[in-house]
């Protein structure tokens, strides 16, 4: 299972207690859609590794489940919001979409020293959530 391990972008800016941290979970239709999708991560993470107020992630990809895994955390909201909204992201997302079979999103905060958030908490948090099934 493909991993890219927890990565620290920015440190918190001072004074900042509580992390948001949002986990997702995606699964594309077909094993043909994994590849395009896998790259297209690939660009949002680079993206990621400079986005102002992000704190840190990791993504785990399962090919053969046709299943991808993010974790992040992030300063706020707003922070999370305008990474969502800025290139290369908001491209991605539009494009990618036709592939989607379901998507699930978590969120929560933790304090600023709790973070690497561990995977086996995210899971469970993502398990709880219900999924949103994207051929509607």
């Amino acid at each position: 299972m493909p991993t890219i391990p927890w990565t620290t972008p920015n440190q918190p800016a001072p004074g900042t207690a509580t992390a948001l941290v949002m986990a997702s979970r995606f699964e594309v239709r077909t094993l043909r859609d994994v590849p395009r999708f896998f790259l297209r991560s690939l660009a949002a993470w680079k993206q990621l590794r400079q986005a102002r107020g992000a704190l840190g992630a990791s993504l785990v990809a399962q090919p053969l489940r046709r299943t991808f895994w993010t974790l992040s955390a992030w300063e706020g909201r707003e922070q999370l919001n305008a990474f969502a909204a800025a290139e290369p992201h908001r491209t991605i997302m539009r494009e990618l979409h036709p592939t989607m079979r379901e998507s699930v999103f978590t969120f929560w905060e933790v304090p600023v020293g709790e973070l690497p958030i561990s995977w086996d908490d995210a899971r469970r948090r993502v398990a709880a959530q219900p999924a949103v099934d994207q051929a509607s």
